[in-house]
């Protein structure tokens, strides 16, 4: 089902998401690597805090490349980062900030999927390969956090996003897990493929 959706949206909307729902966002997303992540989780126990709330937006698991423009910034391109990368530590991230919704690419372990389930987000698969089709997508930068301590693929952007998509949710609230679903047809596929090599 296409869902075109305003952010920010609540637990409860995210909630009604499934595996399968095709989302186009509205509003605004920010970015989020394996630096950022560790920095924010760090300063929110430290008791600093985060000048931001991401529960009101959409994480991206993104690197993006951004060029000055006008005295202030341009996408150029912002292609979704392999997502198991945050694994070790996106259980945790997730009840410390509870973003409602993940975008990335290639899925996530089974601790994040306990976490989705613990506080009503999703997972939404972006294509790689596509960063400079999302760009497009992307009307302004808001802002950045970070930037000079990280660097520019680990700090953490602030994009206004109109209809940024198309989204696949691959894992959901309810322990849809598209990922493993296809294990099976996967594990097929291969066996056949490996079946061609050997007899050639």
């Amino acid at each position: 089902m296409r869902r075109d959706l305003t952010l920010p949206i609540d637990e409860a909307a995210a909630r009604k998401l499934r595996v399968g729902d095709i989302l186009f966002l509205t509003g605004t997303i920010f970015t989020a690597r394996d630096e950022a992540h560790l920095l924010m989780m760090e300063k929110q126990e430290s008791g600093e805090g985060i000048p931001f709330d991401p529960s009101q937006m959409a994480l991206f698991h993104c690197g993006p490349v951004v060029a000055k423009q006008d005295g202030g910034w341009r996408v150029i391109a912002a292609g979704p980062t392999t997502s198991i990368r945050m694994e070790i530590f996106e259980d945790k991230y997730l009840e410390m900030f509870r973003p409602p919704i993940i975008i990335g690419k290639g899925g996530m372990g089974d601790r994040t999927q306990a976490a989705l389930k613990s506080v009503g987000a999703v997972y939404a698969h972006y294509t790689g390969g596509a960063g400079a089709l999302a760009a497009k997508r992307i009307e302004s930068v808001e802002g950045v956090e970070w930037l000079d301590e990280l660097g520019m693929p680990e700090a953490a952007w602030f994009f206004k996003v109109k209809a940024f998509g198309p989204l696949l949710v691959t894992m959901d609230s309810a322990g849809g897990n598209l990922y493993k679903d296809l294990e099976p047809t996967i594990a097929e596929n291969v066996k056949a493929i490996m079946a061609r090599i050997n007899a050639s």
